[in-house]
């Protein structure tokens, strides 16, 4: 008898905290549905008319020296024209549509564009780890809200690091610093008296920079239920390389071509043909 009675009360007590459990989870919000394809609506540069990157001397001359270099016919100092992923931040500028699949432990961020053009966010509490590879895309935490207490998350908190480059702010070469210790804090978010527009402000806190600086991306939800995802080979069409440092544009003929004016050719020193 007393052995049935243990076991009836180790089954209460499975019981009972199969019952807290499911109740715990009944407390928890719901995650959003943030489903669809989402696209840019602004320009998917940080700079523009009146807008100047806050940075320290040493990495505005960096800046400078790429647009110089832009207004001659080159390409200044944007790693992706070589193929090398955008990376952290520049890959979140919506320059093509974004997938989002939200899960209770990973929040994942699909760009319909070339190269290692995906994120994770992990949203299941883990602390940063001691033995993860820096990525271009870098290694990101997240935490959910629900800022309105209705029952449903509705804001993503994300921290970003552990970045590898080089990795630029935008196309027009806005430069992060060597050192490659980027942090980029975000704010995820939808619109709610527009479903279907959807937030992203994110700070980057860089050493090239004099003091954070903060840019609200917003992306719209295509209506279509069935969208197209396209996704391109970077190198199958790439016409850029970079030799020396210095950019080179291979023309239809396949032959080497310069892209400025008097640009010297690459030093061919180890070609004992050197042809005509």
């Amino acid at each position: 008898m007393p052995r049935r009675g243990s076991i009836a009360a180790i089954a209460m007590g499975a019981a009972l905290a199969g019952i807290a459990s499911f109740a715990l989870a009944a407390d928890q919000p719901s995650y959003p549905d943030w489903r669809g394809q989402w696209m840019r609506v602004d320009r998917p540069n940080w700079t523009g008319t009146g807008v100047k990157p806050p940075l320290t001397p040493e990495y505005q001359a960096i800046y400078d020296a790429n647009l110089a270099d832009m207004k001659k016919g080159g390409v200044g100092d944007v790693p992706s024209t070589f193929c090398y992923p955008m990376g952290m931040p520049m890959m979140m500028n919506v320059y093509d549509p974004w997938e989002l699949i939200v899960t209770p432990e990973v929040t994942y961020i699909l760009t319909s564009h070339v190269n290692d053009s995906y994120r994770r966010i992990f949203t299941d509490g883990r602390d940063w780890p001691s033995d993860a590879d820096p990525t271009f895309a870098g290694y990101s935490i997240g935490k959910w809200l629900d800022t309105d207490g209705d029952g449903t998350y509705d804001e993503l908190q994300v921290e970003t690091r552990n970045l590898k480059g080089p990795r630029v702010i935008d196309a027009t070469g806005v430069p992060l610093h060597h050192d490659n210790q980027s942090v980029i804090k975000e704010r995820f978010w939808r619109d709610k008296a527009d479903p279907d527009m959807l937030y992203d402000e994110l700070t980057i806190y860089d050493h090239a920079l004099t003091k954070p600086w903060t840019r609200l991306n917003r992306a719209t939800r295509n209506p279509d239920p069935r969208p197209n995802w396209v996704s391109d080979v970077c190198a199958e069409a790439n016409v850029w390389m970079k030799i020396e440092g210095e950019a080179y544009y291979m023309g239809a003929d396949g032959k080497l071509m310069p892209v400025k004016k008097d640009q010297r050719p690459p030093d061919l020193e180890h070609f004992t043909n050197k042809g005509k």
